[in-house]
């Protein structure tokens, strides 16, 4: 066990090391230091770690070496910055690319932890997060509310703690309009036939009214929804009447391996954009696709929302979900849109914002020909 001498003889090592880093010292002198036990987990009183400071001077080696020996790549400083957000800051690709390739690496290897349970369990790299916000169980017990902003904005919220959250808003519809008319649904094969359409997770009801406004409505609309308060909101639009449509009441889980999806002959488009869920539970729907498709003409999106108040953790989680859907046989392109808010909007109001970023990476993933 380390000792209050340790702990402080290690910090000493840390300050140290960041002394020289920002002072330029030779990389066999910054080598020796970390030789001799200085820890590049150590930060100092403004938060800034090793990784930070090599960027700090630019040094694209030293970013690379102290990735190599394992500097952790998402710390933050007291600004909540990471090394990387330094770099972007600074114009320096290269270092924010090292970093950003590590967070791949890092994220990869998380999953394949995961994935085996063999492989060391003591290794937990991820605090639990037994809020509404990061438990699914949680969440669906929670009473949400639909309303209205002051500026007229739909939106549907939950409370946490003394916060107030968004489940789904408004300024989404630009997103959900482009993705489903423009990109999904337009061009396709089969538009004129009626589309077989599987959404997950329903909030405000805004994509799949846009799939409910193609010139030939879909010939089957199939929507996943588990929270009783959406149910309801639901019920009270009609939804459950519509011609077609479909709703089947419970989690993605509880129906992706039930007659009431692989029935149907394989869907022509899917969406998902579900709440309170990780990366680790996305990845997982991603591995059902192959069995929910239609063919090589099926199409695949979701709302691209994790890490999106930072642009480090944004453009990692982006690139694994590319890397997992070329895996099991999706092309997938990438369109931009500009989503950042006018000066004069308040989109957020009270509520905790859940994509801060001014660009939103938007995904459609087409089933590769056999």
């Amino acid at each position: 066990m380390a000792t209050d001498r340790d702990i402080e003889d290690l910090s000493m090592l840390g300050g140290y090391l960041i002394f020289s880093i920002l002072h330029r010292r030779p990389l066999p002198k910054i080598l020796t230091l970390i030789d001799a036990g200085a820890p590049l987990w150590y930060q100092d009183d403004e938060g800034t770690s090793p990784l930070h400071a090599a960027v700090y001077v630019e040094n694209e080696e030293l970013v690379r070496v102290l990735i190599e020996r394992g500097a952790i790549w998402n710390a933050v400083d007291n600004l909540h910055n990471t090394a990387a957000d330094i770099a972007l800051s600074m114009n320096n690709e290269n270092c924010y690319r090292l970093i950003r390739d590590a967070g791949i690496r890092s994220e990869l290897l998380l999953d394949l932890i995961s994935s085996r349970p063999s492989l060391p369990a003591a290794i937990v790299l991820r605090a639990d997060d037994d809020t509404a916000t990061g438990s699914t169980e949680v969440f669906l017990s929670s009473k949400l509310h639909y309303t209205q902003d002051e500026h007229g904005q739909e939106i549907c919220l939950l409370r946490e703690g003394d916060k107030e959250v968004g489940v789904m808003m408004g300024w989404e519809r630009d997103i959900s309009e482009y993705c489903a008319l423009k990109l999904l649904c337009a061009d396709h094969p089969r538009l004129n036939d009626g589309l077989k359409i599987l959404n997950v997770g329903f909030g405000l009801g805004i994509i799949d009214s846009f799939f409910q406004e193609l010139p030939t409505p879909p010939a089957l609309h199939v929507i996943i929804e588990a929270h009783p308060d959406v149910q309801e909101h639901m019920r009270s639009q009609g939804w459950y009447s519509k011609p077609n449509v479909r709703i089947l009441e419970g989690k993605w889980q509880d129906y992706v391996d039930s007659l009431a999806l692989l029935g149907v002959g394989g869907f022509d488009v899917i969406y998902t954009d579900t709440f309170s869920e990780e990366y680790d539970e996305l990845h997982q729907f991603f591995k059902s696709l192959p069995d929910l498709v239609d063919g090589s003409g099926s199409r695949f999106s979701f709302f691209n929302g994790l890490g999106a108040t930072n642009v480090l953790f944004y453009d990692v989680y982006t690139n694994i979900s590319e890397m997992h859907l070329n895996d099991l046989g999706l092309d997938v392109t990438w369109t931009q849109l500009r989503v950042a808010p006018k000066a004069t909007e308040d989109r957020w109001g009270g509520s905790l914002q859940y994509f801060s970023l001014p660009f939103y990476q938007l995904p459609v993933g087409k089933m590769r020909l056999a």
